[in-house]
This record gives C-alpha cells, structure tokens and sequence, in this order.
C-alpha cells in the first residue's frame, strides 16, 4: 500500500492540494477548489479581506475528494507540507477564536504605518536589521488595527500568517517559521531574532507573536478535532510550511545563492536566493528569509514584481480578436528578432515597484500603419515583456545576485518560445523550465523533513524537468534592441514624479 505526502496551496482565489508518492515525489493526485474563485472583501478602498474558515472548510473539501477519487485510507496520507498567500494577518483571542477576517495581502490600507515607521526607524537600521522597509506588510498591518480597531486589538492571544492558521486547525497548536515573521517584517537578520524595535516602535507586544518552528520539522501533529473535520489520521504530522513565493522557488529547486525562480502569470515575480546578509534596495525589492535561512547559513530571497506581464499578452488577445494563446505564439514567429522596430512597454496595470512607484502606461512605440500588424504587437509584447524580466533581474544582479540559473514553470509565457529565448539572449543564463505546482512543491517539501534534501532534489529533476532555453551568445542585435528600450524607460523615469 503506497504512502503519500499531501501538499496544500491556499491562495487568495483557491486552494490546491497535490499527492506525491513518499520516496519517488511522483505526483499521485492534484486538486483545485473552489470552482469560482473565492471572494475578496472589500468594505471600502483599498481593502481586501477574507474569512480564515473559508480556506480552513476549502482545504477539508479538497482532502475529502482526493481521498475519495483515489480510494486512500487516512493512514496512507502520513505527512502535510503548506503554502501559503503571504502577508496576511490572523487574529486570534485567547481562546483560539476569530477576532475579525484576515486582512490579506493585496490590502493597501496600512501603507502610511509603514511609511512612518520606516521614518522614524530610518533607513540604516531597516536596511541593515529588516532588509525591507516596513510597507505595507502585516506589521503595519497590525498596527493599522491598533489604531483602528481597539478593542480589536486589546484582545489579541496570538496574530499570525494565512498558513499559520491552516496548521492551527490542523493542530490546535499555534506556531510560525523565521521565513513567515520576516515576510511579515517582524524579523531582525542582524541579530537572528524578532524584530523589538520595529515591535516597540509600532506599539505591538512580543507575546502577540507565535512560538518559532524551523520551516523542515515536525512542527506539530494533527489533533482528534482537526482529524475529524479534515478527516485525516490523528496524529499526522505537519511538516513543513512557506509563503508562496518562497514555496514556488523550493518547488523548482531554488535553493542556492545564485538560483532564479520566475512567474510569468498575470503579472511576473522574480525571486533570487543569495547567501549575503546585505541590501541597498529597499524601494524595488523586498527580502525574505528562505526555506532553508538560518542562524548557520544565510539564505535570503529577494523579490521582485512586475505587474505589466501575461496581463498584456491577455489584453491583446481579447482587443486583437484572437482566439488562443498558441495562436498568438505563431503569429510572434513570423516575425523577425526585433519586431521590425515595433516597441512595447508592457506597462499599465498600476505602479511598478521596480520603478519606484513612479505611474508609466503601456505604449506602443514606432508603429508604422503599413508594415505592423497583429503578429508584430505579438512579437513586440513578447519581447517587451522579456524586456521588463530583464531590467528587474540586473536590479537584483546589482543587488548582489551572483550569476546562476533561472528556473520557471512550464506555464504562461514561458510556453512561449520567443519569450523564453529572449530572455535567456539577454541574461546570457540559462532557463529551466519544470512542469510543478506549488501544491506539488509543498508536499514534496516533506521529504527534505522526513529524508534530506539530496532526495527532493532528485525528485524534481526525475519527474518534472521539461526542457531548457539556452542563451545564444551571438546577440548582439537583440541587445541593441533593448538599449534602445531601456533608454526610453530610462528618459520617461526622469519625467514623471511618484
């Protein structure tokens, strides 16, 4: 009878839940729910909340189907790794109960706490101690309902991460990971503890903050009531847990200094691991402990947005009156490197952080009536969209990322072979790219507890490794290209204000 290890993804619009086989990581069974995304709360602007029983009711339903689609008992289900939306708040009273919905990660409405904080702080400590500023993480967040919400505030037992609650109810035991205190810049790296002057100056008590786990651990086992509203085994141990941008670098084997992660969804996220405890950016990028940062060995991954991604390439598709992606691929192929000219600056789906903040809109740049046409714009907004991966990924090559691999999933743009090859031509490194989930990351995350990560490892190249894209080291053509586009960006950043 085979065993398996049951990986959970709970996202701000589903859950997903992936089976992996124990020793090979082969994955058994995977799972999306809701069928209609889940709802966003927003009582006013700006604001964006959920119900923390809403994920908890999802992540049983989708134990209860995998167990019943595949005829499993309980006791083949024999560890849980999670994932997690990061940055939200949880609040919990004393007896373990919902103070009020979780105010989830793309909710605005702490941004001035973080900015008077990150004053008052000033930028040497953040720099040095938070490698972040505070922003509008779940510190403000919290201190937003310290100001807001009083009585709220006054009852708090224990505040906590999205994950954090799922493993509760799992549990019934309330602990986090250094990962998850420093995604919610709680975290001092200088001195490898919670952050106390980022507490004190906030007004947040230290006891508000969950106990420590190491994120690979029996970080605790699920209780008689938490096996019998999820319906596995009592005793099933948690033994792993991450945010999920962390979570999707595990997932494609980002674990050394040098290693790239990259999403190319609706909007894109590089996120590079480096082994050195320092920053100057704290405006373009936030830092995060990794999976496997600790007090011995430095981990730190860096992150960056880009919001002007496959929401373009998804524009043109409704605007342009094409049919499908793949459609559009071809269309791009026909067209010579360099789109005869054509520029697109992929940009117009609110601020880029990696600029600052500063508002620029999407533009077509050089087009000519009588020579462009719907698969020059495909072939433009591919190469734009690389264009805008590039210039994030040399703000973190100055960042202090030493030159390694970029890894990515084999979905969204990166199906796109132009896409994929102009960004392999610009970074001059090459692109890996794995057909994972991060459900499937988070269960095959139990193996490193439960084996080591050598076993993990093997596991992703054995059962997901789809192809590569190798970078053409005659490119210079391409890269002519691109000055020309940088330069643009460049002049428009210079008049324009925040």
């Amino acid at each position: 009878m085979d065993s398996y290890f049951l990986g959970l993804d709970i996202g701000s619009s589903s859950v997903k839940a992936a089976l992996v086989e124990v020793n090979t990581g082969e994955c058994k069974a995977s799972i999306s729910k809701p069928e209609k995304e889940m709802q966003i709360i927003a009582n006013h602007q700006l604001w964006a909340e959920q119900d923390p029983e809403l994920w908890w009711s999802i992540c049983c339903d989708c134990i209860k189907e995998l167990k019943k689609q595949h005829r499993l008992g309980a006791d083949q289900i024999i560890g849980v790794g999670i994932s997690y939306q990061m940055h939200g708040l949880v609040a919990l009273d004393d007896n373990g109960d919902l103070l009020r919905p979780a105010i989830i990660w793309c909710d605005g409405r702490a941004v001035a706490y973080g900015d008077k904080a990150f004053e008052q702080l000033g930028e040497t400590y953040c720099a040095s101690h938070l490698f972040n500023a505070p922003g509008n993480f779940t510190a403000s967040k919290l201190k937003w309902v310290k100001e807001n919400e009083p009585l709220v505030f006054e009852n708090i037992d224990k505040i906590m991460l999205p994950g954090d609650y799922i493993a509760y109810r799992f549990t019934e035991v309330i602990n986090t990971t250094i990962s998850g205190l420093s995604e919610g810049v709680f975290w001092d790296f200088e001195g490898h503890k919670v952050a106390d002057s980022l507490l004190e100056n906030l007004g947040i008590p230290n006891e508000y903050l969950p106990e420590l786990v190491d994120t690979f651990c029996q970080q605790s086992k699920v209780s008689a009531k938490g096996a019998q509203e999820s319906t596995l085994l009592e005793g099933t141990p948690i033994l792993y847990r991450a945010g999920d941008q962390p979570n999707n670098a595990l997932s494609l084997n980002v674990l050394d200094s040098g290693d790239i992660a990259a999403t190319a969804g609706t909007s894109g996220v590089v996120y590079a691991v480096t082994d050195q405890k320092k920053t100057k950016e704290l405006k373009r990028i936030n830092n995060f402990a990794h999976v496997n940062h600790s007090a011995e060995q430095t981990s730190i991954g860096k992150l960056l947005c880009i919001n002007g991604c496959g929401i373009l390439y998804k524009w043109l598709k409704e605007n342009l009156d094409l049919y499908s992606y793949e459609q559009m691929n071809e269309l791009a192929a026909k067209v010579p490197q360099g789109s005869d000219g054509l520029l697109v600056f992929p940009f117009g789906n609110g601020p880029e952080r990696m600029f600052e903040s500063r508002p620029l809109n999407f533009e077509l740049r050089g087009m000519q009536f009588n020579r462009h046409d719907k698969a020059t714009i495909c072939r433009a907004a591919l190469e734009g969209i690389a264009f805008s991966f590039y210039y994030g990924i040399k703000i973190l090559l100055e960042d202090g990322i030493p030159d390694g691999i970029i890894r990515a999933g084999n979905d969204n743009l990166f199906q796109a072979e132009i896409f994929g090859q102009t960004l392999a031509d610009l970074t001059q490194l090459e692109i890996q790219i794995y057909d994972t989930t991060g459900a499937i990351g988070a269960a095959r995350a139990c193996q490193i507890t439960t084996f080591d990560q050598s076993q993990f490892s093997q596991s992703i190249e054995k059962n997901d490794f789809v192809r590569s894209f190798l970078p053409n080291v005659s490119c210079q053509g391409l890269k002519t290209v691109y000055s020309n586009w940088e330069c643009i960006i460049t002049h428009q950043l210079h008049n324009v204000t925040t």
